[in-house]
């Protein structure tokens, strides 16, 4: 897995991500709390998965207006892109959102097995 460095010239924030390996799928959860699941877009192309979105700040009422913002969470425009092992099956990748974290589950695809070639004479 590489996490690649695009993130400056192209987005306001970088979620947190945490990636977990297991013998069968790579599985991520990404940290969106305040963004709705059907904004977030997840790409995955030629072995490069991308998360992109944007998260904005909670509306305010009609007629308030904020006298002081202290804003600590990220908002705006975000973008994660990570390269993946040729390994993934790209055709069963799933996501979905739920609780503020977006899970994406990518299986790995079968490992060929060695099998005994019968030569004909």
């Amino acid at each position: 897995w590489t996490d690649t460095d695009s993130n400056a010239a192209t987005a306001s924030w970088a979620p947190e991500v945490d990636i977990q390996e297991f013998e069968n799928r790579f599985q991520l959860f990404v940290d969106l709390p305040g963004v709705e699941p059907r904004e977030v877009e997840v790409t995955l192309d030629n072995d490069v998965l991308t998360i992109s979105g944007e998260r904005n700040f909670p509306p305010l009422k009609e007629g308030e207006q904020a006298i002081n913002r202290r804003a600590e969470r990220g908002h705006g425009t975000f973008y994660r892109r990570f390269i993946l092992p040729e390994t993934v099956d790209a055709d069963n990748v799933v996501a979905k959102g739920q609780n503020g974290v977006l899970e994406i589950s990518i299986p790995k695809q079968a490992k060929a097995q060695p099998r005994r070639i019968e030569v004909a004479a």
